[in-house]
């Protein structure tokens, strides 16, 4: 699915392209759909996600990874080695699925046999025996200030049922977006 295009008018609207994707910036994860036109792109060709082999330190404003996470053998990992090539000043925005959204109380997953987790923001406990809270993820950043950890359902049809509710342009996301201090 080409999330980062399903999103494009929602961030226009809100900004994104202004104020946070300024810069030189890095898209992983995007296949054939990166977030900006001019951004580096790395996906399965270009290596491993969670390692950035040849990637240098803070060589990025911004750093942007949508539907990817949860396709790693160790989000905590990659997400440190994301935040590592991040300038200070830059920010770092992840978009993953939200596990009651998207998965809707079912692991393994029915409609991506590929994801090893599933994502919240708030729980304390959760029905998924792979659940990792953003909240706690984002702790493991030195240096770090939230901007906002969020849920996004723009367009999701909350009508009930077990079917794939992220067809078409609807989003069944979490969104992390985080500034590295200087």
């Amino acid at each position: 699915m080409n999330e980062s295009e399903k999103a494009r008018e929602r961030r226009v609207r809100e900004g994104y392209f202004d104020r946070f994707l300024v810069g030189r910036g890095i898209d992983i994860g995007c296949g054939s759909d990166p977030v900006t036109s001019d951004c580096v792109r790395w996906d399965k060709e270009d290596g491993d996600a969670q390692e950035l082999h040849g990637v240098e330190r803070e060589s990025f404003d911004w750093v942007y990874s949508s539907h990817c996470l949860e396709h790693l053998r160790n989000p905590g990992l990659a997400i440190g080695r994301w935040w590592d090539i991040l300038k200070p000043g830059g920010h770092l925005l992840i978009v993953v699925p939200d596990e009651d959204l998207y998965e809707q109380g079912s692991w393994p997953s029915r409609f991506n046999g590929d994801h090893k987790w599933t994502f919240t923001i708030h729980k304390v406990n959760s029905w998924s025996p792979v659940s990792i809270s953003l909240k706690n993820l984002v702790q493991l950043l030195p240096n770090h200030k939230v901007v906002w950890i969020r849920l996004i359902d723009e367009g999701y049809d909350h009508s009930g049922g077990i079917w794939d509710r992220t067809l078409g342009n609807a989003e069944a996301n979490l969104e992390m977006l985080v500034e590295k201090l200087r």
